[in-house]
């Protein structure tokens, strides 16, 4: 079986974060999903769990952050072009994200943040290897 990722996100308001995710380019799977929690796709090794603060406290140790005034992690997706990334962040603010700063130019990539209803910081990026600057290991 192919390695896979499922990110785990404690979500208040279901309904509204999967519009938001699906406005990112996210499609459901209903195979894991249900009326707590709904499973993102965004590639066929990649996955993001939405769940309700209930369904993810009944496999948390901790208690939950609050993510809307502390960060717990940044999120990063790829993108094919810088075209692609502004349309999901354009469809993203759209469904109600939020963009915390300016889109950040690195010359071989280009980078926009938003942010969801519960304060998950997610980086929408192109990278173009052909203009990383020559000499450089970062």
């Amino acid at each position: 079986m192919a390695k896979q990722i499922f990110i785990n996100l404690a979500v208040k308001d279901l309904a509204k974060s999967v519009e938001l995710y699906t406005a990112l380019g996210f499609t459901i799977n209903p195979q894991f999903s249900d009326d707590s929690g709904k499973c993102m796709v965004w590639s066929e090794s990649i996955f993001v769990m939405i769940l309700t603060h209930e369904k993810f406290s009944g496999f948390a140790t901790k208690p939950l952050a609050d993510t809307k005034t502390k960060l717990a992690g940044l999120f990063s997706l790829s993108l094919d072009s810088v075209d692609e990334m502004n349309d999901r962040m354009a469809k993203g603010l759209k469904a109600g994200g939020i963009e915390p700063h300016e889109m950040k130019d690195y010359g071989f990539m280009q980078q926009r943040s938003i942010e969801d209803f519960d304060g998950h910081t997610w980086e929408l990026f192109f990278m173009d290897m052909s203009k990383f600057p020559q000499g450089q290991n970062n």
